[in-house]
């Protein structure tokens, strides 16, 4: 399972590859607010930060870029995401999964531009993606948990489908919150989790780990010879 990040802060995604190999990148206009840089600075950096990086071509880099979320129109979205895309061979088009959302996407993939259809929150919605073969599908799970619904029952059935029926489309499963959320995208089949920096390293951590740390360290102070 493919690990991306989901950010679109420079700094962190530099960290996140060098030091944890993540796989790729996800942004969102959340995360370009965060970033402090107007939406074309933010993501020309990041497609310079490929190239330098000798990451130019989707398959080493994937990075999903959104539209302009006030788009309603199949031929606005169109536009701006081939525009988006001209930028750089990494970029992945984020749409939607709304009816006129599906139909750009649908346009766009047969012209080549490849998305992500995003916003998804049940199966059925998912279904359209992976028939249409969009590059990316995002099941949001952190939104759906909060709420109280049923999260590992969504997955599951999401992730069932997709193999069942032989969709290439993979599934990135998006806002997660917990190491228990990743483990279990894993489990159900996931092809790629896309969560924030400390999401990871929380992940990586446990506080036996730690425990084990201190008595080994405690047993090597106490070895005689050393």
């Amino acid at each position: 399972m493919k690990y991306f990040l989901d950010s679109a802060k420079l700094e962190e995604i530099d960290y996140a590859y060098k030091s944890y190999a993540i796989d790729g990148v996800t942004t969102n206009p959340k995360h370009i607010m965060a970033s402090g840089k107007p939406f074309l600075t933010a993501i020309s950096d990041i497609a310079k930060w490929i190239k330098e990086n000798h990451l130019e071509g989707m398959d080493k880099f994937p990075v999903s870029v959104e539209i302009n979320p006030h788009l309603e129109k199949k031929e606005e979205m169109v536009k701006m995401a081939k525009e988006i895309a001209g930028l750089c061979p990494n970029f992945v088009i984020k749409i939607p999964c709304a009816p006129e959302g599906l139909k750009a996407a649908l346009e766009l993939e047969k012209a080549g531009v490849r998305t992500n259809v995003t916003l998804v929150f049940s199966a059925s919605q998912a279904i359209q993606a992976g028939r249409i073969g969009a590059k990316f599908v995002s099941p949001f799970v952190g939104w759906k948990e909060a709420s109280g619904e049923d999260t590992h029952q969504y997955m599951k059935q999401l992730c069932d489908i997709f193999k069942e029926k032989g969709y290439k489309t993979e599934i990135i499963v998006a806002a997660l919150r917990s190491g228990k959320q990743i483990a279990e995208a894993a489990e159900m089949g996931a092809d790629i989790v896309t969560c924030g920096l400390a999401v990871y390293e929380d992940s990586f951590k446990h506080p036996f780990t730690d425990y084990g740390l201190k008595v080994f360290c405690d047993a090597w102070d106490q070895t005689k010879g050393n």
